[in-house]
């Protein structure tokens, strides 16, 4: 049988070791804020938005929500990040994506202070990830790291999965997901290939995975047939079927040649917003160092 990898489980251990440092900096007068804003009524983003108010409430961070309207002019949502930029006591900003079509969401990622943006998608920000050629590297220069791949990172070393020497294999080439997830793997040493809908034989690709990513957001994806024996598969698609939530791969026929996957839900998921609270309590120290 393969192990399963909670990400609920890993996400509890690094929820409870951060309640232990929001408390260490609340002693010093430091007091952790993270500010998210939702613009309309995606009903998923909601449900996300609401997960991450919850864990911050959990964990003792401050948490300032801003519920905008759908036709919000995107002026009004630049001078609120603007105001929350220049608020001290303000430490992450999440703007909760997808944002309706008449904002512009590359300008509103540029728009927030690169100090503050806990999601690391600001440019320069994936620009220092882009520019560091190893894990002491990255861990030395302090960086937020995107949220989904820092994640995927800590589900293989918590679950004590080799990096170093592994042949690694993303399926999809997302800047949220397959890219930088790509840049922490070589920085962990791994041999990393990409693919996507150019790529002409997937299956002969993704059969000589060690770690398999599969981030392409089409459900079961990912069957039998295309991986090894022994693969370590990481699910990140989150998929609404009729009969419920699946990810992009077909966990219970490829599970039987795993040595450990992640189940969906409660894999990936909950290590997502586990990183955001890592990266706002890490704003909190470097903003009042």
């Amino acid at each position: 049988m393969p192990e399963i990898i909670s990400g609920t489980a890993i996400s509890k251990t690094i929820q409870s070791e951060l309640k232990e440092e929001v408390a260490a900096l609340k002693g010093k007068g430091v007091f952790p804020a993270l500010a998210t804003i939702l613009v309309g009524e995606d009903e998923a983003s909601k449900v996300y938005v609401g997960q991450k108010i919850k864990i911050c409430e959990k964990l003792g961070i401050e948490s300032m929500h801003f519920h905008l309207p759908t036709d919000v002019p995107e002026k009004d949502l630049l001078a609120l990040i603007d105001r929350l930029n220049s608020n001290t006591k303000v430490h992450g900003i999440l703007c909760q994506l997808p944002l309706p079509k008449h904002i512009n969401a590359d300008k509103v990622l540029l728009t927030l202070s690169p100090d503050k943006d806990v999601d690391g998608f600001h440019l320069l920000n994936m620009g220092k990830l882009l520019s560091k050629k190893n894990m002491k590297e990255i861990e030395e220069e302090g960086m937020y790291l995107p949220c989904t791949p820092h994640g995927i990172i800590q589900l293989l070393r918590r679950s004590n999965i080799q990096i170093n020497g592994a042949e690694a294999v993303i399926v999809g080439r997302s800047n949220i997901v397959g890219k930088p997830v790509s840049l922490l793997l070589m920085a962990g040493n791994a041999t990393v290939t990409i693919c996507h809908t150019g790529t002409k034989d997937i299956g002969e690709v993704t059969r000589r995975a060690d770690i398999l990513i599969a981030a392409i957001g089409k459900p079961k994806f990912i069957t039998a047939d295309m991986v090894k024996d022994g693969v370590v598969v990481i699910d990140v698609g989150v998929n609404r079927l009729p009969e419920g939530l699946c990810g992009d791969v077909d966990f219970a026929n490829v599970k039987e040649k795993a040595k450990a996957i992640t189940p969906v839900p409660g894999g990936v998921g909950p290590m997502t917003i586990a990183m955001l609270m890592v990266n706002t309590v890490k704003a909190a120290k470097k903003l009042n160092h």
